[in-house]
Parts: structure tokens; sequence; C-alpha cells
């Protein structure tokens, strides 16, 4: 019987590797070293909104996109939703935020001011910094060469990782079935009208078919014995190695954040959002 990803029995070999082979430094390191690296840029970088930590952050990060393995089309691709998010929240900022400085723009409720438009250049360049770098790491991560790392080197429970491996397998899937469900409809000449209804359906059929699954899912993962207490401890198919590339990757990566911050402190920008005024 074939295993379910991440499960072997001891007395078979590691599974041959089939994942895709990327170009790229940060591409080939370990799932858990590139999750590492993205929470430890960008956590430091929430505690302010300020231009000038922001500018550099971002500037520091290019080298991450360059060595991430993507190409240009993928990346644009990936991240389209940055560079549309970004200028939204800007203007949304700049027109509605926090009034200081001198007024530059007022009409009924709107108020823009030079603190307002500073606020709104500082949070579109901290959805880029932090969103790009996030993405290009995660872009070359395996489900289960994730799933590995946090079972074997964070030693998370079995249950639980293999449990979120597998919905995340699901996921890929929703889309495939919203496009079978539309051929089904248009196949039966009810896609034609009613769009806002059509659209409820839809998702709602979507919705059963997902809850199906995963209760189908879910018996046959306990039929193999993912949901027992009282077995031995779990063996997986792929080892998840820590290499010195990996822990260059994190030191390397807490680079950013730190140059960021010393420079924002050293401008006089820098002001935690939840200290004092």
């Amino acid at each position: 019987m074939t295993p379910f990803p991440g499960e072997r029995s001891e007395t078979r070999g590691a599974l041959p590797d089939v994942r895709p082979v990327r170009s790229g430094p940060i591409a080939p390191r370990s799932a858990l070293a590139k999750l590492a690296a993205a929470l430890i840029i960008s956590l430091p970088l929430i505690l302010s909104v300020d231009v000038l930590s922001a500018f550099t952050a971002l500037v520091l990060s290019v080298p991450v996109l360059l060595c991430s393995g993507l190409k240009p089309r993928e990346f644009w691709l990936r991240t389209a939703v940055l560079w549309i998010a970004a200028p939204l929240s800007a203007v949304t900022i700049a027109l509605y935020g926090q009034s200081s400085g001198a007024v530059l723009f007022s009409w009924f409720v709107v108020h823009v001011t030079e603190g307002s438009v500073s606020l709104a250049v500082a949070t579109a360049l901290r959805v880029l910094t932090i969103g790009l770098p996030a993405i290009a790491l995660f872009a070359t991560v395996d489900p289960t060469d994730l799933a590995d790392g946090l079972a074997q080197r964070l030693r998370l429970p079995a249950r639980f990782v293999i449990g979120a491996l597998a919905g995340m397998r699901m996921l890929g899937l929703l889309a495939e079935d919203w496009r079978s469900l539309a051929l089904a409809r248009r196949a039966r000449g009810v896609a034609d009208q009613g769009r806002i209804r059509r659209g409820i359906g839809m998702a709602f059929a979507l919705f059963v078919l997902a809850v199906r699954r995963g209760s189908s899912l879910a018996m046959a993962m306990e039929a193999r014995g993912f949901g027992a207490r009282d077995l031995p401890p779990r063996t997986w198919a792929r080892p998840a190695p820590w290499t010195g590339a990996d822990t260059a990757l994190v030191l390397l990566s807490a680079i950013i954040p730190a140059v960021a911050i010393a420079v924002a402190v050293a401008g006089g920008t820098w002001h935690l959002i939840l200290g004092p005024a």
C-alpha cells in the first residue's frame, strides 16, 4: 500500500525525491528556514510605521527576491495582488488617515495632510516590504517539506502536522472543483442567467463538496492509524535536514530588519506603534 505523504514503515526505504528543481541560492533551502526568514523579516517591521525603515528594508530585500528562484513572469503574477493592494491602502490612509501637519486638501470628511500622506507612503512601502519577501520565500516551499520540517525539527505532533498537510493539499482542488461545477451547470443550461444567484449556489455546492471530501479523507486517515495515540513514534518518508546554508539564510534575513530599524532610529523617524505618543 502506498504510504500517505510523510509516512513510511521501518522496513521501507526513503521515497525518491520527485520535487521540481529551481535555480537560485534560496530555492533549495529548507522550508523551515524559509518560514523562519519570512517571520524574521516581517515581524520587527510591524512595530513602527515610518518611511525610512520601510524603504531601507525594501531595498535590502531586493537580493532575497533575486535569489528566490522565481522567474520574472512567475514573480509578477504571484505578487500582483501586492502591487494593487499597496497603492489602494496608501490612497485610503491619505484620504481618511490621522491628520497632522499642514493641510494639503480638504473636502467634507476628507482631509489630506502632510502627516497622512507620510503615513500613506510608509504603509504602502510596508505592505511591499512584508509581502514581497514572504511571497518570494513561500513560492518555492513544498507543503510536504514544510510538514516534514515542522514534525522532525520542531517536534510538533504528527497528528496535527499531517492533518494540516492534508488540508493544504485539498485547497488546491477547490479551483478545479469550481471549474467542474461551472461546466456542469453550463451543460444543464443554467449557467448564463442570474449570476449572483448562480454564484451563491455554486459556493454552497462547493462548500458541501469540501465537507464531504474532508469527511472521507478523515475516515481514510483514521482507518490507516493516523488518529491513534498509542502507536510507536511515526517515521517519515523524506528526511528534513538542516544545513549550514539554512542557518546562514536565517542569520542573513535578520540583517534586513536590524539595519532598517537602526537607520530609522538614527534618522529619528522610528516610533513604536504601541509606545508613547
